[in-house]
């Protein structure tokens, strides 16, 4: 089993959700998130800063706005995990900067509190 965590554009969630569902992936859990990439931060002035230049300090203020982002966690059979990584960055690629994030991390187990069952079996079956 694993886990993939993508953090997407807040306009992008539904599209995402019909276009995993159209592939087969029905189940994913959503939460909001606030955050930045590092486009949105002037490497220079991040250097300067970090170094204690004060002119640096104060203009750097003034990049750090944090995005709303939404977060999906998907957890998939290992053979899905190509399928979902590929659904999710089509319909979320523009080639701009804050397309988002896909993390794909192991899981160890799954049990589902109604049945009890454990592993594979608590996953949808594609």
């Amino acid at each position: 089993m694993k886990e993939i965590m993508a953090i997407i554009r807040m306009n992008m969630v539904n599209k995402t959700k019909v276009a995993l569902s159209e592939a087969g992936i029905p189940s994913i859990t959503a939460k909001e998130a606030l955050g930045r990439g590092k486009g949105l931060v002037d490497m220079e002035l991040l250097k300067g800063a970090e170094q204690g230049y004060e002119e640096a300090i104060s203009q750097l203020g003034t990049s750090q706005r944090l995005i709303p982002k939404r977060v999906l966690t998907i957890i998939v059979k290992e053979k899905y995990v190509a399928k979902t990584v590929k659904t999710i960055i089509k319909v979320n690629q523009t080639g701009k900067s804050g397309d988002g994030k896909i993390f794909v991390m192991p899981v160890s187990d799954s049990i589902s509190v109604r049945t009890g069952e454990n592993g594979d079996a608590t996953l949808d079956d594609l």
